[in-house]
């Protein structure tokens, strides 16, 4: 159901990762990837969060045969654990690069998908899967 404004009632799509390594992760993300950061907040007993802006939101649910597609496209072997995040950058193979000095580990090289993209896989940190994506027919 829509709004006046032709939009749905969610806002904002805001995924929120536990980051033991707290530092390391926000350098990662915020000067190695370049998200820029939005907010941050401190609390009691050293409490802290950082919000960083990743573009556009989207939700995308997949059933097991499609996440074991992707898997199979990107990797060569199903990796995807429950939940894996996807960026779409402007140049696969160079934020690829970047990621890996930044603190990724490379799971799969970028290589061309099926649906005209070009997709890499990494291990980042805060243990979060990551498909780094650039359009190329945009």
């Amino acid at each position: 159901m829509a709004d006046d404004a032709g939009q749905g009632t969610v806002r904002q799509l805001r995924l929120v990762v536990h980051a033991a390594d707290f530092e390391a992760a926000v350098r990662f993300y915020r000067d190695t990837l370049g998200m820029p950061e939005e907010e941050s907040y401190s609390g009691e007993g050293g409490a802290e969060v950082v919000i960083l802006d990743a573009g556009r939101a989207t939700l995308e649910l997949a059933n097991t045969a499609q996440v074991e597609m992707i898997d199979d496209v990107e990797v060569g072997r199903r990796v995807a654990p429950h939940f894996r995040v996807a960026l779409e950058v402007a140049d696969t193979d160079a934020t690829t690069r970047t990621a890996v000095t930044g603190g990724a580990t490379l799971v799969a090289e970028p290589t061309v998908t099926p649906w005209r993209s070009r997709n890499a896989r990494l291990d980042a940190p805060a243990d979060v899967q990551l498909t780094l994506f650039e359009e190329l027919d945009a």
